[in-house]
């Protein structure tokens, strides 16, 4: 089971409310709600292994070169030296360095490489893995890692942390029409404004899955705009010429990466705390009760 951390701990952020607070008045509801999402997980689908996949770097330059506007509109900050600092609610910041310090001491793996987003990682173990995968996460980019042969699904949050959608091809194909492999070229295509992918314009979701049941990919696709025999209308031939530029790297910024140099991590989950001092004081400062006692419960039974 490999978690999109930074995915769940916003959206616990925000379906937990922020009256759930430390000792000290320090809200705390990110962490609690993550852990109260774990324990969840832990109970009902009882993976054999746990990966908390980090943001190591949520802008990498890599992708930035080839779109500038991949994710700009989240920067609070730019770093020349660093990854830029991402938009945060201010009440989230301080969490996650305490979600961090609580994941390793349970610990529960927690992996981020520099130069890489969750995203990449997730892709990477999920490249390397010789059994069933679940992706946990509340961003549909990871949709194009559904694999049905291979046991990969997506489990996808839609109320708080407590609902979760089942993401397989079946159920990929009846929404959009493609299947895993498919839909990082419909995502392309149609573009992402809250990744700062503009897509081919006037090239929408259906649009864009109508073009792939005909033509197969975005390789085929793009023979089909050379071939004046081909079934595109003028102007959509006229728009996918004139995103020719676009197209050309997209694949790359849109697709995540399977070949991180991951680090040599034990991935097993864990029957106990790491460190039980360390948890014991984390919880302690934080306030962390039931929570956290909940999923220490789920782990050792």
């Amino acid at each position: 089971m490999l978690l999109d951390t930074a995915s769940l701990y916003f959206r616990a952020y925000f379906g937990v409310p922020d009256s759930v607070r430390a000792p000290d008045g320090t809200p705390v509801n990110a962490v609690r709600g993550l852990l109260d999402f774990i324990d969840r997980l832990v109970k009902d689908h009882r993976p054999d292994h746990l990966v908390a996949c980090m943001d190591a770097d949520w802008r990498p330059q890599w992708r930035v070169e080839l779109i500038p506007s991949y994710k700009a509109h989240r920067v609070a900050e730019e770093r020349p030296a660093g990854p830029d600092e991402e938009e945060v609610p201010d009440t989230l910041s301080p969490q996650v360095p305490v979600i961090e310090a609580v994941l390793d001491a349970l610990g529960i793996a927690r992996v981020g490489v520099a130069g890489y987003e969750a995203d990449d990682v997730i892709g990477t173990y999920t490249a390397r893995a010789t059994g069933p995968v679940d992706i946990v996460t509340g961003d549909r980019d990871l949709y194009q890692l559904v694999d049905d042969a291979r046991g990969v699904r997506v489990l996808y949050p839609v109320k708080g942390v407590g609902t979760l959608n089942l993401v397989d091809e079946a159920a990929l194909r009846e929404k959009y029409g493609v299947d895993g492999a498919g839909y990082a070229d419909l995502a392309l295509l149609r573009g992402d404004p809250s990744d700062g992918l503009p897509g081919v314009p006037g090239i929408g979701e259906k649009t864009a899955a109508k073009l792939l049941a005909e033509f197969g990919d975005l390789a085929g696709i793009q023979t089909a705009v050379d071939d004046p025999k081909a079934k595109l209308t003028p102007t959509q031939r006229k728009r996918l010429t004139e995103a020719a530029p676009y197209l050309a790297v997209a694949p790359k910024v849109v697709r995540v990466a399977d070949d991180v140099p991951l680090p040599d991590t034990g991935t097993a989950l864990p029957r106990g705390p790491r460190d039980a001092g360390a948890l014991d004081a984390l919880a302690a400062r934080w306030g962390l009760g039931g929570s956290l006692q909940r999923l220490l419960t789920t782990l050792t039974t």
